[in-house]
């Protein structure tokens, strides 16, 4: 996957922004103003995506190429290098979880909010 079809993949779900809060070298993700992905838009060396804590140890223990989130929670969010040859089927369903779990968390105004788009 490179930044072009991340970007797309991300942008094409329900809600969606993008934004520089960070500067101008990170992309971030929100979903109703909520981070579900990140990634520096220079080198996309690695993107990091909110996981459930559980499903996290696992994916980093079944993949060389996830680890604790960089800069992140790291029982929340994992960091997924993307110079390791996964494919864009995993990591779009990665970027699914996340999204979705992101989602799922939406307090009631915002649900109601996203629900009508």
């Amino acid at each position: 996957m490179n930044i072009e079809s991340f970007r797309s993949y991300c942008l094409s779900k329900k809600g969606v922004t993008e934004e520089f809060p960070f500067g101008e070298d990170t992309l971030v993700f929100k979903v109703m103003g909520k981070i579900f992905a990140l990634t520096d838009v220079e080198l996309f060396e690695s993107i990091n995506l909110k996981c459930d804590p559980e499903k996290a140890v696992q994916l980093r223990e079944e993949y060389p190429a996830v680890v604790p989130g960089y800069h992140m929670n790291k029982k929340h969010w994992n960091t997924v290098l993307m110079n390791e040859g996964l494919g864009d089927r995993a990591i779009g369903g990665w970027i699914d979880d996340s999204y979705d779990l992101v989602v799922a968390s939406l307090n009631k105004a915002l649900q109601s909010q996203f629900n009508a788009l």
